[in-house]
């Protein structure tokens, strides 16, 4: 009886123990989970604010428009050629022929053939599609580039629409529509940012003791964190596309959704609207900018308040930028 005791007394023992090592590990696996919310959170802000870093390379449409055809592949039909001259060489030994398994390999060299002429063939149409799909691209890049290069106003957009250079702005939730004023020129954008979806609520941390802290955001960081991104986003369309075209102007407004007080309901409206040009752009150090600051570099309309955020503004006329002579 009394060892049945102590054994009950060291099972007890040992479950308070894994219960101990249980707890450790779920605060733990909660102190990982914290750590990991606030990196993300932490990311996901400096990707707001940062924008306007990245962009793609400069294109020189006068290459594209002198880029040879992509050259039509041939039909070689080399694993069958080889496959064949297998079955050619094959010379039976004395024990194949005397174990009768020479009709056997025979048999295996002819059926690998057939499988040596399908994956030629299979490896021609796969090169066939490509080269189909490259010259479709060529065709269309050298198309744009000649208009480009002639002027037309068309081909802009085209380019734009071509290489797609806004996949990021897209994944953030923002939206981007072109047009050409007729009368001046000017490529003029309209970047709907989406800002209430797409600035966080709420201020991820970390306590002193691992824990996670989430506590809603004052109004006035998340204003200034919407100017921000604003202000990023437009650059960055504005670095893309004179990256992407030989444009030396662009005029980017950015709207969002405002209460329209003359009516009283919310509507889309110009909340930035920016003449950047590329004599200006080229001389900033985009690593080291504040991007709502940048603005007083341009031309510019935006009326923004820390505690109010933003009002609407009027957008820029494309014709006070053209030279009369």
């Amino acid at each position: 009886q009394a060892t049945s005791r102590r054994i009950e007394r060291d099972a007890e023992k040992r479950r308070r123990e894994l219960q101990k090592q249980q707890k450790a590990y779920a605060r733990m696996a909660e102190l990982e989970q914290a750590e990991y919310e606030v990196d993300v959170w932490n990311n996901y802000i400096d990707v707001l604010q940062s924008v306007h870093k990245g962009c793609g390379d400069p294109v020189d449409w006068l290459s594209i428009a002198r880029a040879d055809a992509p050259v039509q592949p041939v039909f070689f039909g080399s694993k069958e050629a080889q496959a064949r001259q297998a079955v050619q060489n094959y010379r039976p030994g004395f024990l194949s022929r005397l174990l009768k398994i020479d009709r056997k390999k025979k048999q295996k060299l002819n059926e690998a053939v057939d499988v040596a002429k399908k994956d030629d063939q299979d490896n021609f149409d796969s090169l066939y599609q490509q080269w189909q799909q490259d010259s479709a691209d060529h065709e269309q890049q050298t198309g744009i580039a000649t208009g480009i290069l002639d002027g037309e106003p068309r081909a802009r957009i085209n380019a734009i629409e071509f290489f797609a250079p806004f996949d990021e702005l897209s994944e953030l939730g923002s939206s981007i529509h072109f047009c050409i004023d007729e009368i001046s020129g000017v490529l003029l954008v309209t970047l709907h940012v989406h800002g209430g979806h797409v600035i966080p609520t709420e201020i991820k941390s970390l306590l002193k003791s691992g824990k996670l802290s989430v506590k809603k955001m004052p109004v006035g960081k998340r204003n200034e964190l919407l100017q921000d991104y604003i202000c990023s986003c437009v650059l960055r369309v504005a670095r893309e596309l004179l990256n992407l075209l030989p444009d030396d102007m662009v005029i980017v407004t950015a709207v969002d959704e405002l209460l329209n007080t003359a009516t009283g309901y919310p509507e889309e409206l110009p909340i930035l609207s920016v003449a950047v040009t590329r004599q200006v752009l080229d001389r900033l150090n985009m690593d080291a900018i504040d991007p709502s600051d940048s603005m007083n570099n341009f031309v510019h309309n935006m009326n923004f308040k820390k505690t109010t955020g933003f009002r609407a503004v009027p957008e820029l006329n494309p014709g006070q930028f053209v030279s009369r002579s």
